[in-house]
């Protein structure tokens, strides 16, 4: 029975690198699977989803498979969707379709909230509408797990202001405790531009 997967977690957690492996688990047994993301997530090049430890694979930006008709996507054993906070409404409620109506696995793979500690649109329903949700951990510098993501500027201080997407990867946040997120504490060996 197909279902619909929210797998989230902070800045730095191994998403992307997850749903890479997810995509190479599929292929190596000798299954079509379709990684999309969507056409917002530009920081890695053009129709290229990518992971901080260097792995990467083509993709299709999600309104390109948006165009794909229902039997066409079919052919898939799943549909990993990459970066899933940048989702609407819609969209989302257009992937739960592909599970529901058309049988097709969704494995999506994204931030739950922002910097300012408030849920991304399509991670809100995506968590309302996802049949199994799970954390992708990783830890804070302190060694508590990592729940919220900071942003920060070129001198190291931690933002609470500003738009909810600006693109960036280690040069601009870091997964924090809760704690440490609160205080705007980026951890003692933390160095601007490193």
């Amino acid at each position: 029975m197909a279902q619909l997967y929210f797998k989230y977690g902070a800045m730095g957690s191994s998403k992307t690198a997850n749903a890479l492996m997810a995509h190479f688990n599929y292929r190596e047994r000798g299954q079509r699977v379709l990684l999309t993301k969507p056409r917002l997530d530009t920081r890695d090049g053009d129709h290229i989803v990518h992971s901080r430890i260097g792995l990467e694979e083509p993709c299709v930006y999600f309104d390109e498979m948006r165009g794909m008709s229902e039997d066409e996507l079919k052919t898939n054993a799943c549909i990993i969707v990459d970066e899933a906070q940048f989702l609407t409404r819609e969209e989302v409620m257009y992937l739960v379709h592909l599970v529901d109506d058309c049988g097709i696995p969704v494995m999506c793979y994204g931030l739950r909230a922002d910097f300012r500690g408030e849920l991304f649109p399509g991670s809100y329903e995506l968590l309302v509408m996802a049949d199994k949700i799970e954390e992708v951990k990783t830890i804070c510098w302190c060694g508590k797990k990592a729940t919220f993501n900071a942003r920060f500027d070129e001198q190291g201080h931690v933002l609470k202001e500003g738009e909810q997407v600006v693109l960036g990867a280690n040069d601009k946040y870091i997964g924090l405790c809760r704690k440490h997120w609160s205080r705007g504490d980026l951890g003692p060996d933390f160095r601007p531009g490193t």
